[in-house]
């Protein structure tokens, strides 16, 4: 299942690999790999696949589940997907509250006896998901864990999610993600060293300065 998913985001452009020239993330941060994973909501067989997938990382590891939770905006539409697989309720959290009528954080039905898998595109320091996992809570629901499409895997996010007492799962990886780029040529070998320097601290600029002898 990982190396599928992440081949399947390398093909269609949902993630874009640029160790030389890389971009800027909307926190300032430069990056090397960007993920757009809203790109899979337009391919049909790949959508059904992640939601298929996501639907079997909660079977497994949260069978207790009975709410299914989208972080705003973009893991509402997987979310959708997954709760009609599963027959389960949904329903997604606001990033902020709504600005009129009832000013509702969570759209849909969330509350006490719930008991709620949160469903994100990718993660990267974790916010969006602990955001929504702790709105879910305030309302009077558990909420079991994180199905995610993809993390970076930075240390940071491990962190936070264990601060919170939050577990997840994700279909693929960064690390799956660079070792089929690297078979399919779609990086030199000069360039992992940066890739991997950036993942382990991507804050730094070291990585952006490591060039190959």
């Amino acid at each position: 299942m990982k190396e599928k998913i992440a081949k399947s985001l390398l093909e269609i452009g949902a993630v874009t690999l640029k160790p030389n020239e890389p971009f800027t993330w909307s926190s300032g941060m430069l990056s090397p790999i960007y993920c757009d994973n809203r790109l899979t909501l337009s391919y049909p067989e790949i959508r059904s696949e992640i939601a298929k997938g996501l639907a079997r990382v909660i079977q497994l590891n949260y069978p207790d589940a009975t709410l299914i939770a989208g972080t705003a905006t973009a893991g509402i539409a997987h979310a959708a997907l997954v709760s009609d697989i599963l027959g389960l309720p949904m329903c997604y959290v606001r990033g902020s509250a709504k600005g009129h009528g009832k000013g509702n954080m969570i759209e849909g039905i969330a509350g006490e006896n719930d008991r709620a898998v949160v469903i994100e595109d990718l993660i990267s320091t974790g916010g969006s998901s602990i955001h929504t996992a702790k709105v879910l809570r305030q309302a009077g629901a558990e909420v079991l864990g994180v199905a995610a499409i993809f993390t970076y895997e930075f240390d940071a996010a491990d962190q936070n999610f264990s601060e919170e007492l939050i577990s997840y799962r994700t279909l693929t990886d960064y690390s799956t993600l660079i070792q089929i780029a690297r078979e399919e040529n779609r990086i030199k070998e000069k360039d992992l060293k940066k890739l991997e320097l950036w993942r382990e601290n991507p804050s730094s600029l070291e990585w952006k300065a490591e060039t190959s002898v």
